[in-house]
C-alpha cells in the first residue's frame, strides 16, 4: 500500500470513529454541528479543493462538484430543518471515498506489471578502461564498443558476445520463467539480467534503439491511444454530466412551482432533497473509473506475459480479429536452415557430410553454414584446393585431391551426372564425389515446437481463417502449410505481393470482423502497417517491424497470439459488463429518486456501490495467466 493509500485509509477510520462516537455523545447545537464539520473536512477536503480548482479552471461538471454540491447542500437542509442530522452528508463524502480507495489500490495492482517492466532500465554500462571497469550512462556508448556485463547486472545494450558463457533471466522482457543459456558468438538483448558469468559483448545498437528503450516507450505511450471505448465514456460524460446537473436544478424548482401554481404547499425542502440526492446518484464515476482501468489492466496483464499491446485502441480492435496471416520465415518457422535429411547416398552419412562442409568452407551462405553446422567438426581448409563457385548452381572444389561437387541439380546436368530427384521439401544440395553421384542433402527450415499448436489454439479461440504468406517455392510452403494445419497457403511472393494479398483478404472481412497480420522482418513493415492489426516477433524481429506493428511479442512464441486475444476478449467483455451495469443501475436509481422511492443512502449505493462492484470487475483483466 502505498503512503497516499494509507493516508486515505486513516482518514476513512479517523471519519469513522468520530462518526461512530457522535451517536453515543450527548452533544447538541452548534458543539454538534463543529464536530460534525470536522468529520466532514477530514474526509473530504480533498474534494472540496479540486472542486474549486474545476470551476476555477472552467471545468465545473465533473464528480468532485457534483459530490461537493450534494453534501453541502445536505448540511444545509439539516441546519435549516433544525435536525441535527448530519450523517448522511458524511456518509456519502465517507463511501465515496472509500470508493476511490478501492479504485487506487486497483490501479496500482495493475501497475506493478508495467513497473516491473520499468525496472528493465538499466542504470549504466561497464567500460573496461586501462583494465578497471568504469561505469558510464548507457546513453554515452557507441555501437561496436565493447561492454562487461558480470553476474546480477542488467545487460544494457543489445549486442554480439564475443567473450564468456552465461545464464539469462528474460522474464521481465517475455514472461518465460525458464532461464535461457548464452554463449560467444550469440545475440544479447538489453533488459535481460545476467545470472552466472562475466560477459563481453560488443554493441550493435545505440541505447535510444535497445530493445529495452523500445519497449519502455512502447509501455509509456500505450496509455495514449484510447480505445473507442474508453472516447464514448469521455464523450457521455461530458454530456451526461452537465444534463444531470440541469435536472437536478429543474427537479428542485419546477415541482415546489407547479405545486405553488396549483394552491398546495410547495415542500421546496423535499423537492430541494431529492434534487440534492439526484446529484448525488448521478454521479458516473463507475463509467469514468473502471473502463480505462479495465485497458489499463489488460495492458498491464498483457505485458507480464511478454505481449506488448500498444494502446488500449489495438486491444479493442484484437478482440475482433477473425483472420491471422503469419509471414513463415522467423514467424511460423525458426529462420534457420538445418540438415533435415541425406538421401541415396552410397557413403556413410557423416562423411557425405563432411565433403558438403569442406567444399562449402569458403561460403558464408547460411546453406553452407548449415552444412558446417550439420558437420559439427573444425574445418581443416587445408584439405581443401581449387575452389570455384558457379554462380546460381554451386560449388566445384578438391577435398584431399577428390573432385568434388555440391550444388543443385543444374550444376549435375552441366556436369552430365545423373542424379536422383528429391521430393522432400527444402533446398536440395546434390553431391557428386570423384565424378559420381553420391547422393543429396535436404536443408530446411525449422518449424517452431509450438507453431501447430499455436494455429490450433487460433481456431479454439474464435479465429476462422489462418492464412501463410511467404517468399518460398511452393513445394515447401505447401509442406509448411499442411505440417501446421494452416487453412490458405499463398507462396512465391515478394513483400508487394504480400501487401497486394493481405489487401485481398482485408476486403473479405465482413461486419466488425478484423484481420491480423504476424510477420518479423524488415520487409514485413509495410504489410504490419496495412493489417488492421500488425503483430511482430519482438526478441529477434528487425526494429521496422517493431516499429511499424500495434503488438509485440517479446518471446517470438506464437502460441503467445491466441492468449493476446484472450486477454484482449475477456478485457472487453469486462468493459461491456461494467458499461451496461453502471447505466442500468445508474438510470433506476435516477428514477426511483426523482420519484420520491429512494433516499440519500439508495444514492451512496448507485454512486459509491456501483464504482466498487465495477472496479472490482476491472481488476479480473489483471488476471491472464491461465487463459
Amino acid at each position: 500500500m502505498t503512503k497516499k493509500q494509507k493516508k486515505m485509509l486513516t482518514r476513512i477510520i479517523v471519519c469513522a470513529v468520530i462518526l461512530v462516537a457522535l451517536q453515543f455523545l450527548p452533544i447538541t447545537g452548534i458543539p454538534r454541528f463543529i464536530l460534525y464539520l470536522a468529520a466532514y473536512l477530514v474526509i473530504g477536503y480533498d474534494i472540496l479543493k479540486k472542486a474549486g480548482k474545476g470551476i476555477g479552471n472552467g471545468r465545473v461538471f465533473d464528480e468532485n462538484f457534483l459530490m461537493a454540491i450534494a453534501t453541502i447542500g445536505a448540511f444545509a437542509l439539516a441546519i435549516y430543518e433544525k435536525s441535527g442530522d448530519y450523517n448522511e452528508a458524511i456518509a456519502v463524502m465517507l463511501f465515496y471515498q472509500i470508493g476511490e480507495l478501492f479504485q487506487s489500490y486497483a490501479v496500482g495492482k495493475s501497475r506493478k506489471n508495467i513497473s516491473a517492466l520499468m525496472d528493465i532500465r538499466p542504470d549504466y554500462a561497464n567500460i573496461e578502461v586501462d583494465g578497471k571497469l568504469e561505469k558510464v550512462d548507457p546513453d554515452e556508448v557507441a555501437v561496436g564498443s565493447v561492454i562487461v556485463v558480470q553476474p546480477g547486472e542488467k545487460v544494457p545494450l543489445d549486442g554480439v558476445i564475443i567473450d564468456g558463457t552465461s545464464t539469462l533471466n528474460t522474464s521481465a522482457l517475455t514472461g518465460e520463467s525458464l532461464p535461457r543459456d548464452a554463449k560467444t558468438g550469440d545475440e544479447i538483448i538489453s533488459g535481460c539480467i545476467n545470472m552466472t558469468g562475466v560477459l563481453k559483448i560488443r554493441t550493435t545498437k545505440e541505447f535510444g534503439e535497445s530493445t529495452v528503450s523500445k519497449i519502455l516507450e512502447l509501455v509509456e505511450n500505450s496509455s495514449s491511444r484510447k480505445s473507442r471505448s474508453e472516447d464514448f465514456i469521455a464523450k457521455f460524460a461530458r454530456i451526461y454530466t452537465p444534463a444531470v446537473c440541469y435536472s437536478a436544478l429543474a427537479l428542485a424548482v419546477l415541482p415546489p412551482v407547479v405545486r405553488l401554481v396549483m394552491g398546495l404547499t410547495s415542500e421546496w425542502e423535499q423537492w430541494l432533497y431529492r434534487a440534492l440526492t439526484f446529484l448525488v446518484t448521478s454521479c458516473p464515476c463507475a463509467l469514468v473509473v473502471s473502463i480505462p482501468l479495465s485497458f489499463f489492466a489488460g495492458i498491464g496483464g498483457a505485458s507480464k506475459e511478454g505481449v506488448l499491446i500498444k494502446g488500449s485502441n489495438y486491444l479493442e480492435t484484437l478482440s475482433q480479429v477473425k483472420t491471422v496471416v503469419f509471414d513463415k520465415t522467423g514467424t511460423l518457422t525458426k529462420g534457420v536452415f538445418e540438415v533435415s535429411a541425406v538421401h541415396h547416398s552410397p557413403l556413410e552419412q557423416e562423411k557425405l557430410l563432411e565433403y558438403a562442409a569442406l567444399a562449402e568452407c569458403a561460403s558464408s551462405h547460411p546453406i553452407s553454414k548449415s552444412l558446417q553446422k550439420a558437420y559439427g567438426k573444425e574445418i581443416d581448409r587445408s584439405r581443401v584446393t581449387d575452389i570455384e563457385e558457379i554462380s546460381g548452381r554451386g560449388i566445384l572444389a578438391k577435398v584431399d585431391g577428390i573432385p568434388v561437387a555440391a550444388g543443385n541439380h543444374k550444376l549435375m546436368e552441366q556436369l552430365g551426372i545423373d542424379f536422383i530427384d528429391c521430393h522432400s521439401p527444402g533446398t536440395i544440395i546434390h553431391m557428386a564425389v570423384d565424378g559420381k553421384y553420391a547422393g543429396h542433402i535436404v536443408i530446411s527450415d525449422v518449424v517452431k515446437p509450438n507453431s501447430k499448436k499455436a494455429i490450433e489454439q487460433l481456431h479454439r479461440a474464435g479465429v476462422t481463417k489462418t492464412v501463410m504468406l511467404t517468399g518460398d517455392a511452393k513445394k515447401v510452403a505447401d509442406s509448411v502449410a499442411k505440417e501446421l494445419g494452416v487453412d490458405e497457403v499463398y507462396s512465391d511472393l515478394l513483400p508487394a505481393d504480400k501487401v497486394e494479398k493481405v489487401e485481398a483478404l482485408l476486403s473479405q472481412q465482413s461486419g466488425k470482423a478484423k484481420l491480423a497480420f504476424v510477420g518479423d522482418g524488415i520487409n514485413d513493415a509495410p504489410v504490419l502497417s496495412r493489417a488492421d492489426i500488425g503483430i511482430a516477433m519482438g526478441a529477434m524481429g528487425s526494429d521496422a517491424a517493431i516499429e511499424a506493428a500495434d503488438i509485440v511479442l517479446m518471446d517470438d512464441e506464437p502460441l503467445q497470439i491466441a492468449k493476446a486475444i484472450k486477454i484482449s476478449r475477456k478485457c472487453i467483455g469486462i468493459v461491456y459488463q461494467n458499461i451496461v451495469f453502471a447505466l442500468m443501475v445508474k438510470f433506476a436509481c435516477l428514477a426511483l429518486v426523482a420519484l420520491g422511492a429512494a433516499n440519500m443512502w439508495a444514492a451512496i449505493f448507485a454512486d459509491v456501490g456501483v464504482m466498487v462492484l465495477a472496479v472490482l470487475n476491472a481488476i479480473r483483466a489483471l488476471r491472464v495467466h491461465d487463459l
